[in-house]
């Protein structure tokens, strides 16, 4: 990949961001405090991230953060976080209900036993089956979402005493064991693991024949979907897709395991992605923000055949931090917030004022040549193979945070938090305006 010129984009263009100019001459030690973090980055936490990054002037360093913004330590900015860590910020910064709960929790919990049950437990799988389709029966609590996958997939392998694996390309999983094995295959092969392809396959996104072909051998235990994969740039299935997969899983005897850590907690509009979609998976795997920011956890949640292992030896799986009473505290609160009827509401409001003002953008820049959105999930697909890099550096500049898709440079992954206010939104949507010409010209590409 060419290094992309960032200085050429203009600064005292923005229109998002307090503070957003040029860094003034008395920010030098605020630079010189983000490059000695770097510096020591790069020697001993992650040398090529540290390269990337520096490359693309990206050498952000978080300060103080509230909502959906943050200080960047180095130019003492303030910036939109439209990345919000794949949702893990979803109720924002530092939400004050979330730190409440926290603190709270804190004085009467710790992580308990991870044998035994408590009421505090209790609450939060009771929580998470109210929000969750009827037939969901058990939940099991983890700490992060590529172990929740790890554990959907043995799930699904005890139930059906099968062991293939059918996921889709562009999904990504997680980095542990199977989760890994379950997503790009360049990953799982530069840590030596590669998939056994009698255990695992990948078909296309949205090819229900590709699907079936895979599922003809009666040897699937469970096909699993990143039901709007983020790192593939969010593409949009058509609308009866899930419900065939559905369909399909269970005629031929496999599971339905829709990972719903990015997708799930009200960013697609509904609760669940997939269930928003018409379907019924035996299976909802959630994360990231349901932590609130504050305090990792994920979830499997279960139908009664999945959690048939929990009939057969409920000391199967268990780990000392599974179902952390404190964390389940924390849960609880995040999803008190995310399920009230003004959440849900501000989410129906955002999504129609991103719709529609993106629309309008898309008219005037020919750089912009799709938007997949669904609800305040998008992906703004742009007309150069690294468009959506030269778009993350230009919005940067111009105060706004956001995230490339990795497996398709194209796209700029961009997403909004569940309480964002509409004038904040409109401050992104103004510095998008402006970026799409910058990153243009950053690639002489017409605009």
């Amino acid at each position: 990949m060419n290094p992309i010129d960032t200085t050429a984009i203009p600064p005292t263009q923005t229109t998002a961001g307090r503070q957003s100019q040029a860094p003034a001459s008395g920010s030098t030690s605020r630079q010189e405090a983000t490059a000695a973090i770097y510096d020591r980055a790069r020697e001993e936490w992650n040398p090529s991230r540290v390269d990337m990054f520096r490359q693309y002037g990206l050498d952000i360093v978080f300060g103080p953060r509230h909502g959906y913004e943050f200080e960047d330590l180095g130019s003492g900015r303030t910036i939109i976080n439209m990345h919000i860590n794949g949702g893990v910020f979803n109720l924002g910064h530092c939400n004050p209900e979330v730190r409440q709960a926290l603190i709270e929790g804190s004085e009467r919990y710790d992580a308990g036993n991870h044998y035994f049950p408590s009421q505090v437990k209790m609450g939060f799988v009771d929580a998470l089956l109210k929000v969750s389709p009827d037939c969901m029966r058990y939940v099991n609590v983890n700490t992060g979402g590529g172990e929740s996958i790890d554990s959907a997939i043995k799930f699904a392998r005890h139930a059906t005493g099968r062991r293939r694996v059918v996921t889709v390309h562009g999904c990504f999983h997680g980095a542990t064991g199977f989760a890994m094995q379950a997503g790009p295959q360049e990953f799982a092969s530069f840590f030596n693991s590669v998939p056994n392809p009698d255990e695992f396959s990948q078909v296309d996104y949205d090819d229900l024949n590709q699907l079936e072909d895979v599922l003809r051998h009666n040897d699937t235990a469970c096909v699993l979907l990143e039901s709007l994969p983020a790192t593939a740039g969010f593409p949009i299935p058509h609308e009866g897709y899930f419900r065939a997969v559905t369909e399909l899983a269970h005629r031929y005897g496999a599971l339905y395991v829709a990972d719903e850590v990015q997708t799930g907690l009200m960013r697609s509009g509904t609760m669940w992605c997939a269930v928003g979609y018409g379907a019924e998976p035996d299976m909802i795997v959630t994360g990231k923000g349901l932590s609130g920011g504050y305090y990792p956890m994920s979830a499997v949640i279960m139908n009664d055949r999945a959690g048939q292992w929990l009939k057969d030896d409920g000391f199967a799986q268990t780990t000392s931090f599974s179902t952390s009473e404190l964390g389940c505290y924390v849960g609880t609160k995040v999803l008190d917030i995310t399920a009230r009827d003004t959440t849900q509401r501000n989410v129906r409001q955002l999504t129609e004022l991103f719709s529609r003002r993106l629309s309008e953008i898309r008219s005037r820049h020919h750089f912009l040549t799709g938007v997949r959105q669904r609800g305040v999930i998008m992906g703004l697909v742009t007309s150069h193979p690294e468009g959506s890099t030269a778009l993350m550096a230009a919005l940067y500049r111009n105060g706004v945070w956001a995230m490339r898709a990795n497996f398709d440079q194209h796209v700029l992954q961009f997403k909004a938090g569940l309480l964002m206010s509409d004038a904040l939104a409109n401050k992104v949507l103004d510095a998008l305006d402006v970026s799409l010409g910058q990153a243009a010209a950053m690639l002489n590409v017409e605009d």
